[in-house]
């Protein structure tokens, strides 16, 4: 396959307009792009915020161009001049080589073949595309960063590892320890629990977010920081409000850089499925992460002696839902208690008490 790739790939375009996670999960891809092509001018579309995540990655990406929207793909309102336009600069940039890594390709192959490029690459759900020059059947069941790192099979490229990375500077490490110094933290060990999800089917319930946090307080002396967006508040505020140890709450506190500075020094990271659990994989920060109804053979961590999940299964789970249409049964089916568990197996180093029998506990 790598017989197609044009003889000189000086112009690399990479699709992948999703949020931190999903990012993240690509890393170890964008990686061996640019080992295969250390000259190349990579360039990564993807949403506003990614200008952000390119500027941190400098090392495996070049550029940022921000996602105009198209037909079928939601992640942006479609606006057909804007489209149009960007579609031209992107045609008049002489691409090299496009990659398609963002989904199966059904909505987004047909973007990145209108970018004009010397050679298409992607997966496809059906069908192979009539332009696609490189591509392969989307790996359905395959763990995110395990397809990404496909990419490189169907381009012939040498094999990446799939290890996660999230580079933290200095001035973001002194900004965090500005944060727990005023909060009471200090240099005492803590938890991180992050408790919100942009889609309301992959939060976990306050209540029981809060027995976990006070469990943690009161079994292992740790300090609990509560971490959230901007619009994560009023759940974080959920969770401190029924706690009965303290607690120091930063949720719309912290940017994405200050939060993995937190999550760098913290003993532990409780959370739910979304873009933080992926952050504290990449950190190395040992995390117990409660699933719902992602797809946790998708989205899970390849390492689960240092990174747990909880879940329960369910009939109606994995599903697609923003909000859960019944019952919320894949969430509300776990306890505290499973939690602990996990929590506890993680911190069971000296010093520190492993809990014999915590479903008794409450």
């Amino acid at each position: 396959m790598k017989a197609e790739l044009p003889e000189r790939v000086d112009r690399i375009v990479i699709m992948r307009a999703l949020h931190l996670g999903d990012l993240l999960l690509a890393v170890p891809a964008l990686r061996g792009i640019r080992r295969a092509f250390p000259a190349a001018e990579i360039t990564l579309i993807g949403l506003p915020w990614a200008a952000d995540f390119v500027d941190r990655f400098s090392a495996y990406v070049d550029r940022h161009w921000e996602f105009p929207g198209y037909p079928g793909l939601l992640e942006v309102d479609h606006d057909p001049e804007r489209t149009a336009a960007f579609l031209a600069m992107a045609r008049d940039h002489q691409i090299d080589l496009a990659i398609q890594m963002h989904g199966n390709g059904k909505a987004s192959t047909p973007f990145v073949l209108e970018l004009g490029a010397r050679c298409t690459v992607g997966f496809y759900p059906d069908a192979r595309p009539a332009g696609l020059n490189i591509g392969a059947p989307y790996p359905d069941g395959q763990p995110e960063v395990i397809r990404n790192l496909g990419i490189l099979r169907l381009l012939g490229l040498p094999e990446e590892m799939p290890r996660l990375e999230f580079p933290v500077r200095p001035v973001e490490q002194a900004q965090a320890s500005q944060l727990l110094d005023a909060g009471g933290i200090g240099q005492r060990p803590f938890a991180v629990l992050h408790v919100g999800a942009r889609p309301p089917a992959r939060r976990w319930f306050p209540e029981r977010f809060a027995v976990v946090a006070d469990a943690l307080a009161r079994w292992y002396d740790l300090e609990i920081v509560l971490t959230g967006n901007a619009e994560e508040r009023f759940i974080a505020q959920a969770v401190r409000s029924q706690m009965r140890e303290r607690a120091l709450n930063l949720a719309g506190r912290t940017s994405l850089a200050t939060l993995a500075a937190i999550l760098e020094r913290a003993m532990i990271f409780v959370g739910n499925d979304t873009g933080p659990s992926h952050l504290a994989v990449a950190l190395g920060t040992p995390s117990v992460t409660v699933f719902g109804p992602a797809d946790r053979r998708r989205w899970a961590p390849l390492d689960r002696q240092r990174h747990r999940i909880v879940y329960e299964e369910v009939e109606c789970s994995p599903c697609p839902h923003w909000e859960c249409p019944i019952d919320h049964r894949c969430l509300r089916r776990i306890e505290p208690a499973a939690v602990l568990r996990e929590a506890a197996d993680l911190l069971a180093v000296a010093g520190q008490r492993r809990l014999a029998c915590v479903d008794g506990a409450f």
